[in-house]
C-alpha cells in the first residue's frame, strides 16, 4: 500500500458499484444452498434515513452478510411502506401530487442506503403505491372476503369534521384531530373489517412457539389480545329492566359500590331521551379522548341516571351512572365497579362521594386497613365479603361463578380483548378497497381480472375530505354482476394492510399471483426479522394474522411469519436549548460548540443548556444527519460506531468522540493492512491460539447479534497483531481481521483484501475455518509466590505435574532473589493456578 490513510470518499462509491456489476446481493431461489431470510421492518419514504434507519439496518446487514460467508443464500430485500396520511398532507401543504413526493422521497432514500453499503437485493424492491404491489393485495382481500374473513357493518368511529375522514384512536389528541385540531365526534359509518377474532386463540397459542421472540414483545401481544376469564351476569333494575355486565374479577363482587354504563349503551341512549342533561353529557363524552390510553389519564366523569341496580348477594341498591370511562366495545358496555381495587372507579368514586370498601387484603388481619390515596391491585386474601371471608381470590372467583350459575342468573365466561380489524380508511392515498356497490346486486368484489383497481392521477387536494368520493369518473362503474349503473367502494385500506403480507412478497414475485406457494416456503418463515419496540403489537400481530389468514386458505404451509425477532433500541442525543420569550428554543448539535461541560452557540457564542440524552427527535433538533456524517468519516466509521459499545437491544448514546474514535480505528486498521507479508515466515503459536478463538467468538456473537461483543474481540485480535513480531502467523492474522471486520465495514475491508492480493470480493469470501484444536488452551499462567507475596509469573502447559511445577517455580530468578539462600520449609501448589514458597 502506498497511501497511509484509508479515504472512504473514493473507496465507498468504488465498491459499490463493484458489488453492483457482480449482483453479489441478488438471491437465488433456485440454489441448493440452505436459505436464510434476514428482513429489516422496511420504511415509510418521509424523504430522508435517520441515525436510527442507520442503526437498525446495519445490524441486518451485518447478519446477512455473514450469512453469505458462512455458505447461505441470503434474501435481505429491501422497500418501501409507501402509503398514508402524511403523503396527503404534503398534498395539502405543499400543492404537490402525494405519489410525486412520494417517489422523490423513495429516490433521496434509496441513494442514501446505498451510500451506507448496504447488501440488499435491490432486484425485488417494492413500493406498496405501486399497482404491481397493491393489485395483488387488493386479490388477497378478495381471497379472505370469499373465505368469510371480510365483512362491513356500521360502526363508531372517530370523525374529524375540518378534514372529513375517520381517524385512528392513535390520531385524537386530547378529544381533537392531530392535523386540523378540531374536536373529534363519533360517527356510525359502514366500514369494512378483517375477522382477526376468529384466530384469537391461534394467535395467543402460537406466542408460546415464539421462543426467539423477546419475552417483552410477547406479554405485550398477549395482553392485547387480552383472553380473560370471568363472569357474566345481570343486575336487576329498579326501573324492571335487566342490566348485563362482565367482570374478570367475581371475586370482589362484594366491594362493588355503584355501576356504570358507556355513553353510547342502550340504558345511556334511553335515559338522553328522556333527560336533555343526560344527552348534554353524551355530547360532551363524544368529545373527550378515545383511546384506552387517554381515557386511563383522562377526568372520570359520571352522569346518575337515578336507576338503582340489585346487588345479587346483599340486595343492597347501587347507583347506576353513564361513565366516560366505560367502552361500549368491551363486555357488555357495562360495569360493576370496585373502587377499592380498580384505579378508575377509585378516582370515579373519590369525585363523587361513593363508598370505596375493602374486599382483598394482605391478610385477614388487614381487613380493617385504609386505601392510602389510590386502589389496590387485588392480591391476597378476601374479606368483608361474607361467604368469601379467608379465601384465596382463584378460589372467590370460581366459588361467586358457581352460585351465580346455580341461581341462573348468568355464567362464567371467557372474553377476549381483541376486536376485529377495521380498515376502511377515508383518504386517498392508500390502497383502493376492491369492492362494487350495486343498487341492484348489493356489494359486489370486483371482478379479478380488472385488477389493479389503480387511483386516479386527477385529484384536488384544496377541498377537505376524501377525494375519490367527488371524483367525477373513477367511482362510477358498471356492476359486474346485473351490467347495471354502480359505484366503486371509495375507502381505502389502513396502511398496516400493506405491511401485513410483504415479506411473502419479497421472497416469491410472480406476475399473476401475490407470490408462488412452493418459493415463499423456500425462505419463509423470515429467520430474523429486526424492527423497533414501537411496532411490538399492531404490526406483527396483523402480519401473524393474515399468515394465518393465508394458510388457512392454503396458500402457505406455515403460520407464524418471523421465527426470530430483535427489537433494537434508538439512537439518542443530548438536547440544547434556551429560554426566549416565555418559550423554549432547540439548537441542533451542529449548530453547538462544546467546551467541556458547557455548550455554546455558535451564532452568538452564548451559553445554551445541556438536557437529557434522549431518543432524536425533529421537534427537540436532537438529529444527526447521515449524510454529513459519512462526508466527514465515511460510511464505516459509522457502521463500526453502529455496532460498538452499547449492546444492540439498548440505547446508543451518539457522540462526536465516539465517531471520531472509529473513526481513528478504521485509520488504524489500514495500517495494519499495509503491513501484510505473504512471504513472512515462522509460528507465533499465542497469536494463532488467538486467531481461532476469535473466529469462533466472533461467530457465536455475530449469530447472536451481540455486535458490540463482537466489535471488542476485533479490538482486541487488533492489539495483538500490532503487538506481535513479523511472521507467516502474524500476516495470517491480519488476513483473519479484514475477514471478520468485512460485514461490519466493507469498505475497508474489500479495499484491504485488494491490497493483500485476495481473490476476487471479499463480499463472497468464505467465513474463515476454525481447528477445534487451537480452541483449548493448552497453556496456563502460573502465579509465583513467596510468603504470600508474587514475585513472578510463568507460562507453563495444562496439567503440568506438581513437582515439575515446583522446579519450575524455583527455578526463578526472581523467587531466588526474593528467598535469598533462605531454607525452603514447604511448597504448596494449585495446579494450573499457583505456587506459594515457604520459607
Amino acid at each position: 500500500m502506498t497511501d497511509n490513510r484509508f479515504n472512504p470518499a473514493e473507496a465507498d462509491a468504488r465498491w459499490q458499484r463493484a458489488w453492483d456489476e457482480a449482483r453479489c446481493f441478488e438471491a437465488d431461489s433456485q440454489s441448493d444452498k440452505p436459505k436464510s431470510y434476514v428482513l429489516e421492518m422496511f420504511p415509510y419514504p418521509s424523504g430522508r434515513i435517520h441515525i436510527g434507519h442507520v442503526r437498525n439496518y446495519t445490524m441486518g446487514d451485518v447478519l446477512a452478510r455473514y450469512k453469505r460467508m458462512t455458505g447461505h443464500e441470503v434474501l435481505h430485500p429491501m422497500g418501501w411502506d409507501a402509503f398514508g396520511m402524511p403523503a396527503e398532507n404534503a398534498a395539502m401543504e405543499k400543492g404537490v401530487h402525494p405519489g410525486g413526493w412520494t417517489r422523490d422521497n423513495i429516490a433521496n432514500m434509496k441513494a442514501q442506503l446505498r451510500r451506507i453499503g448496504f447488501a440488499l437485493d435491490w432486484s425485488r424492491e417494492l413500493a406498496t403505491c405501486d399497482p404491481e404491489y397493491y393489485g395483488h393485495e387488493q386479490a388477497l382481500f378478495i381471497d379472505l372476503y370469499e373465505a368469510g374473513l371480510v365483512y362491513r357493518k356500521e360502526s363508531e368511529v372517530n370523525w374529524d369534521p375540518v378534514d372529513m375522514t375517520v381517524l385512528a384512536n392513535e390520531q385524537v389528541i386530547d378529544g381533537k384531530g392531530w392535523r386540523s385540531g378540531a374536536e373529534v365526534e363519533k360517527r356510525k359509518l359502514n366500514q369494512w373489517f378483517l375477522k382477526i377474532t376468529d384466530f384469537a386463540e391461534d394467535l395467543l397459542e402460537g406466542l408460546g412457539t415464539l421462543d426467539d421472540w423477546p419475552e417483552k414483545v410477547r406479554l405485550m401481544q398477549e395482553n392485547w389480545i387480552g383472553k380473560s376469564r370471568g363472569l357474566q351476569f345481570a343486575f336487576d333494575l329498579s326501573n324492571g329492566d335487566t342490566l348485563p355486565v362482565y367482570t374478570t374479577r367475581p371475586d370482589t363482587i362484594f366491594g362493588a359500590t355503584f355501576v356504570a354504563v358507556a355513553p353510547d349503551h342502550p340504558l345511556a341512549q334511553g335515559v338522553a331521551a328522556q333527560n336533555c342533561d343526560a344527552a348534554k353529557f353524551i355530547e360532551r363524552c363524544k368529545r373527550g379522548g378515545t383511546t384506552a390510553a387517554e381515557l386511563e389519564t383522562a377526568e372520570k366523569l359520571g352522569f346518575d341516571t337515578g336507576i338503582g341496580a340489585r346487588h345479587p348477594f346483599t340486595g343492597e341498591h347501587l347507583p347506576v351512572f353513564i361513565a366516560n370511562f366505560v367502552l361500549m366495545d368491551y363486555g357488555t358496555g357495562a360495569i360493576m365497579a370496585v373502587p377499592g381495587h380498580d384505579q378508575r372507579d377509585f378516582e370515579f368514586a373519590t369525585k363523587y362521594g361513593l363508598p370505596i370498601p375493602r374486599v382483598v387484603a394482605p391478610s385477614v388481619e388487614d381487613a380493617g386497613k385504609v386505601f392510602e390515596g389510590e386502589a389496590e391491585a387485588g392480591e391476597g386474601v378476601i374479606v368483608n365479603s361474607d361467604f368469601l371471608d379467608g379465601m384465596e381470590v382463584e378460589a372467590a372467583k370460581r366459588e361467586v361463578i358457581r352460585r351465580i350459575e346455580g341461581e341462573g342468573r348468568g355464567e362464567g365466561k371467557t372474553v377476549w380483548r381483541l376486536r376485529d380489524w377495521g380498515v376502511s380508511r377515508q383518504r386517498y392515498w392508500g390502497t383502493p378497497i376492491p369492492f362494487i356497490h350495486c343498487r341492484t346486486c348489493g356489494v359486489v368484489p370486483a371482478p379479478k381480472e380488472s385488477l389493479p383497481i389503480t387511483l386516479p392521477e386527477d385529484v384536488d387536494f384544496q377541498t377537505p375530505g376524501n377525494p375519490l368520493v367527488r371524483h367525477p369518473t373513477w367511482k362510477h362503474v358498471d356492476c359486474p354482476k346485473c351490467g347495471g349503473k354502480a359505484e366503486r367502494e371509495t375507502d381505502t385500506l389502513d396502511t398496516f394492510v400493506d405491511s401485513s403480507w410483504y415479506f411473502l412478497r419479497f421472497a416469491s414475485q410472480p406476475a399473476d399471483r401475490p407470490f408462488d406457494r412452493e418459493e415463499a416456503a423456500k425462505w419463509l418463515p423470515v429467520e430474523q426479522y429486526i424492527g423497533g419496540i414501537e411496532h411490538a403489537i399492531l404490526h406483527l400481530l396483523y402480519a401473524r394474522f393474515w399468515t394465518r389468514a393465508l394458510q388457512r386458505m392454503g396458500q402457505l404451509d406455515f403460520a407464524e411469519p418471523f421465527a426470530s425477532l430483535f427489537t433494537q433500541g434508538m439512537v439518542t442525543h443530548e438536547t440544547y436549548s434556551r429560554e426566549q420569550g416565555g418559550k423554549t428554543v432547540y439548537y441542533a448539535p451542529d449548530e453547538i460548540s462544546r467546551e467541556a461541560d458547557r455548550a455554546l452557540l455558535n451564532a452568538d457564542g452564548g451559553e445554551v443548556a445541556i438536557g437529557r440524552v434522549i431518543k432524536m427527535s425533529k421537534s427537540k433538533k436532537n438529529t444527526v444527519d447521515p449524510d454529513q456524517i459519512i462526508a466527514q468519516y465515511g460510511a464505516d466509521a459509522v457502521r463500526w460506531f453502529m455496532l460498538s459499545d452499547s449492546p444492540p437491544e439498548r440505547d446508543l448514546p451518539w457522540s462526536e468522540a465516539g465517531i471520531e474514535g472509529c473513526w481513528r480505528f478504521v485509520q488504524r486498521l489500514w495500517r495494519l493492512f499495509g503491513q501484510y507479508d505473504a512471504a513472512a515466515e515462522g509460528e507465533d503459536k499465542a497469536l494463532l491460539r488467538k486467531i481461532h478463538q476469535t473466529i469462533a467468538a466472533v461467530a457465536e456473537d455475530v449469530e447472536a447479534l451481540s455486535f458490540n461483543k463482537a466489535v471488542a474481540r476485533i479490538y482486541e485480535l487488533t492489539g495483538a497483531a500490532e503487538k506481535a513480531a513479523p511472521s507467516a502467523t502474524r500476516s495470517e492474522a491480519i488476513r483473519t481481521i479484514l475477514l471478520l471486520s468485512s460485514p461490519m465495514m466493507p469498505h475497508l475491508a474489500e479495499e484491504g483484501w485488494a491490497a493483500i492480493g485476495g481473490e476476487g470480493l471479499i463480499a463472497n469470501a468464505p467465513w474463515p475455518t476454525v481447528d477445534p484444536a487451537l480452541l483449548v488452551e493448552d497453556e496456563v499462567t502460573i502465579a509465583v509466590q513467596h510468603m504470600g507475596k508474587l514475585r513472578d509469573t510463568l507460562t507453563a502447559p495444562k496439567g503440568m505435574a506438581r513437582e515439575d511445577l515446583e522446579a519450575l517455580a524455583l527455578a526463578s530468578e526472581k523467587v531466588q532473589r526474593s528467598i535469598d539462600g533462605a531454607t525452603v520449609r514447604k511448597v504448596i501448589v494449585v495446579p494450573d493456578r499457583l505456587v506459594n514458597i515457604v520459607t
